[in-house]
């Protein structure tokens, strides 16, 4: 009898391993299945996007369709623009919510723990209960329709402080104690023992804000008019014309955006698994 149980325990934990990668394999297939589908309808003719039933792998792939974009709207141009406010929004969101959470973690100072639980709440608030009043006060400043404006509104991030600093707080306070003995000032603490220490959370934050900033419509949408200012995202846009719009080569011009996040992700990756999955049980 228990070598039957000892041997039924055994089966039964051998068997839920293979059960929980068969479904996470499964769920990744169904996500990756519009992806698969973007790819396919970038290489067809516009007529055979959406036939049915659905030919996977065309026999003829267009690949013009790829020539074609950069020359039916100025993607180059977007591609500029959605550079530059990406890599400065990310920049900024990294120093500001790396100082801040040094501030919350390792800094004693009057209501920090108020101050910080107020900032985070702000999570909590859709962005579109403030988006008229941010326009206003955009407007105000002369900062519509500059990018000046878009960096600015993006270069703090609640999200970020709170991530950051939960690694932060993991930091024994003797390392600290030591540097400032040593002479090391606040902002060497922060530059050489903390920032090293929090690479995970630091390529975490630095995935999501250059996804965010990278994908972002809305925000582009609302503050830029000036053609020479619209990103990549305004340029896809503008596949669609007023009675037809050419879906094989708005999917080829999404693909062609997508390389760059694909490419972040793939390197940093390791680190964004590792932040995600300790930012949760620290502090």
């Amino acid at each position: 009898m228990e070598r039957f149980s000892k041997s039924g325990h055994t089966a039964g934990g051998s068997i839920k391993p293979v059960l929980v990668y068969g479904a996470l394999i499964f769920m990744a297939v169904v996500m990756l299945i519009p992806f698969a589908w973007m790819l396919s309808a970038s290489l067809k003719l516009e007529k055979d996007v959406f036939s049915f039933p659905i030919v996977w792998i065309s026999e003829n792939p267009q690949w013009s369709n790829y020539a074609e974009i950069w020359e039916k709207v100025p993607l180059l141009t977007g591609f500029f623009n959605t550079s530059k406010l990406t890599f400065f929004t990310t920049v900024l969101q990294l120093m500001t919510s790396s100082f801040a959470a040094y501030a919350f973690a390792k800094l004693e100072f009057k209501g920090r723990d108020t101050i910080f639980m107020m900032y985070v709440l702000t999570i909590s608030i859709p962005w579109q209960v403030y988006m008229v009043p941010q326009y206003k006060m955009m407007t105000l400043f002369g900062l519509t329709d500059s990018h000046l404006g878009l960096i600015l509104m993006h270069a703090f991030s609640a999200m970020g402080v709170f991530l950051i600093r939960q690694f932060f707080v993991g930091i024994p306070n003797e390392l600290l104690e030591a540097a400032r003995i040593d002479g090391v000032t606040e902002y060497g603490i922060w530059w050489k023992l903390m920032l090293p220490l929090s690479k995970p959370a630091v390529a975490t934050l630095c995935i999501t804000s250059f996804t965010f900033e990278w994908n972002d419509f809305m925000g582009p949408l609302i503050y830029l008019s000036s053609q020479k200012n619209k990103t990549i995202q305004l340029m896809l846009r503008m596949f669609n014309t007023q009675y037809s719009s050419n879906y094989a080569q708005i999917m080829a011009a999404a693909v062609v955006a997508l390389i760059p996040v694909l490419i972040l992700f793939i390197f940093l990756q390791k680190y964004f698994v590792e932040g995600v999955a300790s930012s949760g049980v620290k502090g």
